[in-house]
């Protein structure tokens, strides 16, 4: 499977995913990228914080952004070249993170796209917002 080429993409095409936040997401993404900052993982610790509890990783947010463009838009075989991110609002256990990208500009001359990147929460907060800019996928070369 692969992803649309540059061609098939048209400013004004989006895409997105959602997903709940849990505990383990947290405790797992601490894990696999080593941020054990205690604002993530110690409730304790948390308490006193300014947000009075522990809240998601900022980047957990911004890996929904990277699953819509490897996944969805534009696709499978995607390079990731370049993300401005702004981290809006915290993300707490529970929150249900909407990702949703959206083809901006294409640049012809390198067939390169700038994607609007957007995450908000089920009340419709932004918690996230930047820029991406991606190479889509290559279409197969006919033999």
């Amino acid at each position: 499977m692969i992803g649309k080429s540059f061609d098939e993409l048209h400013v004004g095409d989006t895409a997105q995913f959602s997903k709940t936040v849990t505990d383990t997401d947290i405790y797992l993404f601490a894990g696999v990228t080593g941020d054990l900052n205690p604002a993530h993982i110690d409730e304790t610790y948390a308490k006193g914080t300014f947000f009075k509890t522990r809240i998601a990783h900022g980047m957990l947010s911004a890996g929904f952004v990277s699953a819509v463009i490897g996944t969805r838009l534009p696709g499978p075989g995607t390079v990731y070249m370049h993300q401005s991110l702004d981290f809006l609002a915290p993300v707490y256990i529970g929150d249900t993170v909407t990702a949703r990208v959206e083809v901006i500009e294409k640049l012809e001359a390198k067939k390169r796209v700038r994607l609007k990147t957007v995450c908000t929460n089920q009340e419709g907060a932004e918690v996230l917002s930047g820029e991406a800019l991606v190479s889509p996928p290559r279409p197969p070369k006919a033999t």
